[in-house]
């Protein structure tokens, strides 16, 4: 009975990933790569604000939403902050989360580098230098590193038409592009706050951006 109780515990994780058709957005080109290397992308525009506004909003979103929730035990600070050329680059260290079922915590610690710019009123927003440690033990050691270009690239991750996750790759794609989406979302959101003064009465059922150009 004991060991059917561990071999379910250990399954829970794979349980706990739903089924059925996957997102076309995690499948061919959802994880884009410039010369072998993942690198997400994002720029935009802020019409009318002052390139000193916009970089002291874009730092101020770094600082307080990506860098002050993540782990501070290593990777995660500041490694360029250049306000004369409008740039700012992170390395950044945080607990991704694929599951947590009763007392089973399936995470893995998501490393990145997010480099962001300024240039007029244009913001540019890029996520490289992927990896992850995964099982680690109770102490941080002893752990299993993968580096993105070897774990969720397409043709590591996806079978030969494209149609496909891997299943030892699909919740690590999957969370990936579903955190990147989100940071860059929540950054556009930080600034679209900022550019405007909400006036409407009505809640719009779909969000519609009024404050910022996406490219």
């Amino acid at each position: 009975m004991k060991k059917f109780f561990l071999a379910l515990m250990l399954m829970l994780p794979l349980l706990a990933v739903a089924k059925g058709p996957v997102d076309a957005k995690y499948l061919k080109g959802g994880v884009p790569e410039e010369n072998g290397v993942i690198v997400f992308r994002k720029s935009f525009n802020i019409p009318g604000m002052s390139k000193e506004r916009i970089y002291s909003t874009l730092n101020n979103y770094i600082k307080d939403a990506i860098l002050e929730p993540a782990i501070h035990e290593h990777r995660t600070r500041i490694t360029n902050e250049d306000k004369e050329n409008g740039i700012i680059i992170a390395k950044v260290e945080e607990y991704m989360i694929f599951s947590h079922v009763f007392l089973n915590l399936d995470r893995t610690r998501f490393i990145y580098q997010l480099q962001a710019s300024v240039e007029g009123e244009k913001v540019k927003l890029a996520i490289s230098q992927i990896s992850y440690y995964y099982n680690e033990e109770a102490d941080g050691r002893n752990g299993e590193t993968y580096k993105g270009e070897e774990w969720i690239s397409d043709p590591v991750a996806l079978n030969k038409n494209g149609t496909k996750i891997y299943p030892g790759c699909k919740k690590f794609r999957i969370k990936t592009i579903d955190r990147v989406e989100q940071i860059f979302e929540d950054c556009m959101d930080v600034f679209e706050n900022a550019a405007n003064t909400p006036e409407e009465a009505e809640i719009p059922t779909k969000k519609v951006r009024k404050g910022i150009v996406e490219d």
